[in-house]
């Protein structure tokens, strides 16, 4: 087995580096993409972490946290129900859309992505595997019924007159940060079927990813040539244990990332670039 055991770090502006990515996927025609909420803020979503890997802003919601306190609940849905329109306004950005391209004339093999704000689908990159879900859907807990994220924020509106207009600082995720006080008269909604716990469609921290999702992401990988992590640092083990299974089958590991990476040790070369600057390159190159 080879040993990918170096990173070889190239600024955006650098012909070697988009000759390097180029000819990586020249050679792997067949490469999986890992993406993460890099390739997002050009779009106007923030990410998790600075550059050194560090989360930034509150600690996130823990799935066991939401399900057994409604405090939880309500600080979840309030702060969802101001930040969400964010979110669903987005548009993808020329890295999701070079990806798109790269898909449909045959320069990547497939696509997992940590995100959950759908814009890959919308650039139209076919059989996106999405390991944390999506922020467009919601499920009850009591039904299963699944509802559109659209008819939740109806509901959201409805019941809560006083947040409408709120402004706030935009989080990941279709998150914003809130007042205490804000929260104080917030109605979380409900089921509109049964009555039930609604939870958004995503994986929380402290859940795991759903058994059919990991299975289907690792058979991405087995049938993959190599893997190229796109804008993540694959801090969180379900995106680090794909570049784990890659180096232990011999598959060469890449990235574009601005900052370090979990992954650092397992890379041929890491390109610290936005994404949306240098993908389109790549494609351009490649067509």
């Amino acid at each position: 087995m080879q040993n990918f055991s170096f990173a070889s770090q190239q600024p955006a502006s650098s012909h070697h580096a988009l000759d390097q990515l180029a000819q990586f996927l020249q050679r792997h025609p067949d490469v999986l993409l890992l993406t993460g909420a890099g390739i997002s803020t050009a779009s106007g979503i923030p990410d998790y972490r600075d550059t050194e890997g560090v989360r930034r802003g509150n600690a996130p919601v823990q799935g066991p946290d939401f399900r057994r306190q409604e405090a939880v609940r309500r600080r979840y849905w309030a702060r969802s129900m101001v930040g969400w329109p964010t979110l669903a306004r987005a548009v993808p950005n020329p890295g999701h859309l070079a990806i798109a391209q790269l898909a449909r004339r045959q320069r990547i093999g497939g696509l997992v992505t940590q995100n959950v704000d759908g814009l890959h689908q919308q650039a139209g990159s076919p059989a996106v595997t999405e390991l944390h879900g999506s922020i467009h859907g919601v499920v009850c807990l009591d039904c299963h019924t699944r509802h559109t994220r659209r008819l939740i924020q109806d509901q959201l509106e409805r019941d809560n007159p006083q947040l409408l207009g709120a402004t706030a600082t935009p989080a990941p995720d279709g998150d914003a940060l809130l007042e205490p006080m804000q929260l104080a008269t917030f109605h979380v909604p409900a089921c509109p079927r049964c009555g039930g716990t609604l939870q958004p469609d995503v994986v929380f921290f402290g859940d795991g990813v759903p058994a059919a999702c990991a299975a289907e992401a690792e058979r991405k990988m087995m049938e993959a040539g190599a893997l190229l992590v796109v804008g993540s640092s694959v801090m969180v083990y379900s995106s680090f244990r794909l570049c784990r299974m890659a180096a232990e089958t011999g598959k060469p590991v890449a990235a574009i990332n601005l900052g370090k990476t979990r992954a650092d040790h397992l890379l041929a070369f890491k390109t610290e670039a936005p994404a949306q600057d240098i993908l389109p390159l790549v494609a351009a190159m490649l067509d």
